[in-house]
């Protein structure tokens, strides 16, 4: 009798155990993908967005496996553009709070359309789009496609993505790697440091890549992807006025060079001794940032639909 006391007691404190360790699983989820804002269907996938401050329309576009919440709002952008904009940022498909269909072909190009569609839904005729990143190559596959959408773009830690066998391997690389909960590809790429990951750094990819993401779903976007390539033609008959700012340390300079020669209406800028990862964080890139949405900001925000 005793023995089965004690055994009633170990199963509750275990229940018990498993329930808080269960809430506290949750609230990290929820702090990770931030507040729960709104959602739409696009073309059969549900999409969820925040949408606050008032004035010109102004969508941000996070990067992979950085949701909204991550890239936008704990770094106190949201907050700061949203005094001056009407701020949405949308979790692409295959992210955060939105869907994660397992299938490449609901991604690339449909990414893209989903800011479009987005905007269709708020009826907004015409917004600032800004991305970094992934978010920075759906930008400007938008705007090759959606010029008339677009009142400026900034397409930043990004560059031109060409349709090579390279590209394409790197993508399937990439993929392979996501599935198994690995980031070395993507890390190289970006100019991370040739070396194994630390334990740190290493638990850092799981989470991000399968605790508040799916693995599947990133590998399907990783590939995905070869359908944001641009020609030439696309770049040199460019008529968005488009900024793309990257760190001198980022791996990605090189297309993003390559995009500056290419593009017409294209600024770059390069923040000296800034990396793919603190580019979108440092106060510089801010300021050039605000200073290039106030050049091209209509006087009166016309575009703004009232909610």
């Amino acid at each position: 009798m005793i023995g089965g006391k004690k055994w009633t007691v170990a199963c509750s404190l275990l229940a018990l155990l498993l329930m808080v360790l269960a809430g506290l699983a949750r609230h990290a989820q929820n702090v990770l993908l931030g507040p729960e804002g709104h959602y739409f269907d696009s073309a059969g996938v549900r999409i969820h967005y925040t949408d606050e401050g008032n004035g010109t329309p102004l969508l941000l576009v996070h990067g992979f496996a950085n949701p909204a919440n991550l890239q936008w709002r704990r770094t106190g952008r949201i907050d700061a553009l949203s005094r001056k904009y009407r701020v949405i940022a949308l979790d692409n498909r295959g992210h955060g709070r939105s869907d994660k269909p397992h299938d490449p072909s609901q991604y690339g190009v449909q990414m893209a359309e989903d800011l479009v569609r987005l905007l269709d839904h708020l009826k907004i005729g015409k917004a600032h789009v800004v991305g970094y990143s992934m978010g920075g190559f759906i930008t400007l596959k938008m705007i090759a496609m959606h010029p008339d959408r677009v009142i400026s773009a900034a397409a930043c830690g990004a560059g031109w993505e060409r349709a090579t066998r390279e590209n394409a391997d790197f993508a399937e690389a990439v993929a392979k790697a996501v599935e198994k909960g690995e980031a070395g590809p993507l890390v190289k790429r970006l100019g991370g440091v040739d070396r194994p990951l630390t334990l740190w750094e290493r638990l850092a990819v799981k989470v991000s890549t399968a605790y508040f993401n799916d693995p599947l779903a990133l590998a399907a976007v990783a590939r995905g992807s070869q359908q944001l390539t641009l020609t030439e033609e696309e770049l040199k008959s460019n008529n968005v006025p488009t900024l793309t700012i990257i760190g001198s340390e980022d791996g990605l300079l090189p297309d993003a060079r390559a995009l500056g020669e290419k593009m017409a209406n294209h600024e770059l800028l390069v923040l000296k001794g800034r990396n793919h990862m603190n580019t979108d964080v440092s106060g510089a890139f801010l300021e050039a940032l605000e200073a290039f949405l106030a050049k091209h900001t209509p006087a009166s925000p016309a575009d703004a639909s009232p909610r």
